[in-house]
C-alpha cells in the first residue's frame, strides 16, 4: 500500500514495507533470531575487548604499542595495494601519532559494544559502532572474522527496532521516545 500525504514541500509518498521486510525488521516474531545473532556478536566483541583491557600493549604501561604495530603493518601493505592510500595516510598521520588514545578507544569500545549487544541496550547504536570497527579493520587489510561480523552488524542495524526486544531495548526505546505500538487490524 502506498500512502500519499500533503507536506510542506509538496506530496510525500510513504511506501510500506513488504511482508518479508516487515517480518524481519518490524515484527517481534523473529526477535529470537536477533537475540542469537546479538549475543554471538556481542560475545565476540566482549571477549576481544577484555583481552585488550589490562594488556600491556593496549591499556598497560606500553599502551599504544599494539596500535602502532597494527597500523605500521597496514601502512606497509599500502605499498602492495592491499590497503588504500587514503586510509594508509589516515593511519600514519592521525592514528599513529595518537596511538595511546586510539588504543584505549579500541579496547573499551569493543567491551562497550559487546555489553550493549549482549544485554540488548541501544542495539542499533552498538551494532553501528561494531560495524565501524569492523570496517576500520577491513580497510587496514585484516580479514579474519571481520566480514562475517560486519554483515551481522549491518543486519542488526537494519533490525534495530526489534533486535533488542529480548533485552533492555524493550523498555529503553519506548522510554527514549521510540515506542512500539501494537498493530491494530482494521
Amino acid at each position: 500500500m502506498v500512502e500519499v500525504k500533503r507536506g510542506p514541500f509538496g506530496q510525500e509518498v510513504i511506501v510500506e514495507e513488504n511482508r518479508f521486510s516487515r517480518l524481519l525488521f518490524v515484527s517481534t516474531r523473529l526477535s529470537w533470531l536477533w537475540l542469537i545473532l546479538r549475543v554471538y556478536l556481542g560475545y565476540s566483541w566482549l571477549t576481544s575487548g577484555l583481552g585488550k583491557i589490562g594488556a600491556d600493549a593496549w591499556t598497560g604501561a606500553n599502551a599504544g604499542a599494539a596500535i602502532k604495530g597494527f597500523t605500521g603493518g597496514a601502512v606497509a601493505k599500502a605499498a602492495d595495494g592491499d590497503v588504500s592510500t587514503w586510509y594508509a595516510w589516515f593511519l600514519e598521520n592521525v592514528v599513529m601519532p595518537n596511538a595511546v588514545p586510539f588504543s584505549y578507544m579500541v579496547a573499551y569500545g569493543e567491551v562497550l559494544v559487546g555489553i550493549g549487544l549482549i544485554i540488548g541496550c541501544l542495539t542499533g547504536i552498538a551494532a553501528f559502532f561494531g560495524a565501524l570497527m569492523n570496517i576500520s579493520f577491513l580497510l587496514a587489510g585484516t580479514v579474519s572474522s571481520n566480514p562475517v561480523m560486519f554483515i551481522i552488524a549491518i543486519i542488526l542495524i537494519m533490525a534495530w527496532k526489534v533486535a533488542g526486544w529480548y533485552g533492555v531495548d524493550r523498555w529503553a526505546l519506548p522510554f527514549l521516545g521510540t515506542p512500539w505500538k501494537p498493530r491494530r487490524e482494521n
